[in-house]
């Protein structure tokens, strides 16, 4: 293997771990506050599960934020716009990434008294695959939905982060640079979750049980939003915002801080 080839194999290592990181510290630091909903004790119970699923889910979304931004880097665009398009890329990928995984925690999570023995991930993934096939009524249903949610937030999330903190300076105290970035980081996991979530409402109404059992009412995303928006009006398309916000606003500020700090010490280190 050439040098070069090394070279690059490291680096997208680097960034691999990074993100994993970030996932890592974010789903252990606010797994809490999805807890705290319905417990005051146990706080960690049941975090294994999204261990599993958000540390690679996270490293997806920050090594190929990395990779799209060196690809538009031979691209005569404006950093600000390069920033953005890179984080759309990563949101897209992310969501093909993610989608069959969603699909699944969503039945099990709605159909979690309707069995009567809980089956696993994998069984039930087999379940949906029997019966609906790979495509979008079956373990891709809410497909565009999710497209949506992850690229709208990605290209906000990053886009965001990064023309701001080029444009606020840095500073030498390590405890002001630390804060200029966190608040950096969670105005842009905010503005992400303000601007992603009628996909996310859309994509909950497709992947959820539908109003009339064995009748699908919901199944395109943006004639779902429609739907939602003549029904219910325009405030249903934000319904959730607020706790969202809780946990992606904090959430979001601890990802890209780890990622960096990770990132930074894998180069010093190896």
């Amino acid at each position: 293997m050439s040098a070069s080839n090394v070279s690059l194999l490291r680096e997208t290592s680097r960034q691999v771990v990074a993100g994993g990181a970030a996932g890592l510290t974010e789903i252990c630091l606010m797994h809490p506050l999805d807890v705290v909903k319905t417990r005051f004790f146990g706080f960690y119970k049941g975090i294994l599960p999204p261990i599993l699923a958000e540390t690679p889910k996270r490293a997806v979304k920050f090594s190929t934020f990395e990779q799209y931004k060196k690809l538009l880097g031979s691209v005569s665009l404006s950093p600000g716009l390069t920033f953005a398009i890179a984080g759309l890329g990563s949101g897209l990928t992310e969501a093909v990434v993610v989608n069959p995984f969603e699909v699944v925690k969503v039945g099990l999570q709605v159909n979690r008294n309707t069995f009567t023995e809980q089956p696993s991930t994998f069984a039930y993934a087999r379940q949906i695959i029997k019966k609906e096939g790979l495509g979008l009524r079956g373990l891709n249903k809410g497909f565009t939905a999710t497209l949506g949610r992850h690229g709208i937030f990605n290209m906000v999330y990053f886009g965001f982060y990064h023309n701001v903190r080029n444009m606020i300076p840095a500073s030498k105290d390590p405890t002001l640079e630390f804060l200029r970035k966190f608040g950096i980081g969670f105005v842009s996991g905010t503005m992400g979750s303000v601007f992603n979530i009628p996909f996310d409402v859309a994509k909950s109404r497709i992947q959820g049980p539908q109003p009339v059992p064995g009748e699908i009412k919901y199944r395109n995303c943006f004639k779902t939003m429609a739907t939602v928006y003549q029904e219910e009006g325009i405030l249903a398309l934000y319904k959730g915002l607020l706790p969202k916000v809780m946990r992606l606003g904090p959430g979001g500020a601890v990802m890209l801080l780890v990622y960096e700090y990770t990132y930074e010490w894998l180069q010093k280190n190896w």
